[in-house]
């Protein structure tokens, strides 16, 4: 029952949050690059360091942010990690590494997550991101531009990725 309710909370913040999205900074060039990774997806981020690397990015401006869907039972020293019992049952994130990581005005975020995902479809709507990009099979009203890529075949995501941001002069 505690479930249902707070993926409907999810679902109805991510609807408010979607509502009231600023978009006059859309056209801005690429200085802040943020990743939201779901785990299952993608387990290795140093790859996003090299594509920060070939697409002229300091890793200083970088900043990868990971979901697991139920915490581990071992003790972990990773700081940008959320899981689904950092939401509480109206839908309000509670990890402060994650509030401060979505309140950062990121330049471009990308959603690296495939499947509808209510938490990560929360987080992605309550972020101050400028342009957000994400694959197909998620809720298209989350994104600016949509992949069509599978996230598990990262060079060819990281090929799509550079050619539509040379495209849309945000490198």
């Amino acid at each position: 029952m505690l479930k249902k309710i707070k993926q409907h909370s999810l679902r109805k913040s991510t609807e408010r949050n979607l509502q009231n999205r600023d978009v006059s900074q859309r056209n801005s060039p690429l200085t802040y690059l943020g990743f939201l990774v779901d785990e299952t997806v993608l387990d290795d981020v140093e790859k996003i360091y090299g594509l920060a690397k070939e697409i002229g990015l300091l890793p200083k401006n970088i900043k990868v942010f990971t979901f697991l869907e139920t915490k581990h039972r071992i003790p972990s020293l990773i700081q940008n990690q959320i899981n689904n019992s950092e939401f509480s049952w109206k839908g309000e994130i509670t990890n402060q590494n994650a509030r401060e990581f979505l309140d950062f005005p990121f330049d471009v975020l990308v959603g690296f997550y495939n499947k509808n995902n209510p938490f990560l479809n929360r987080m992605i709507s309550a972020s101050n991101a400028k342009f957000t990009v994400g694959f197909k099979g998620v809720d298209e009203r989350l994104f600016d531009l949509i992949l069509n890529v599978p996230p598990q075949d990262f060079p060819a995501f990281q090929k799509e990725l550079t050619k539509y941001l040379n495209v849309l002069k945000k490198i």
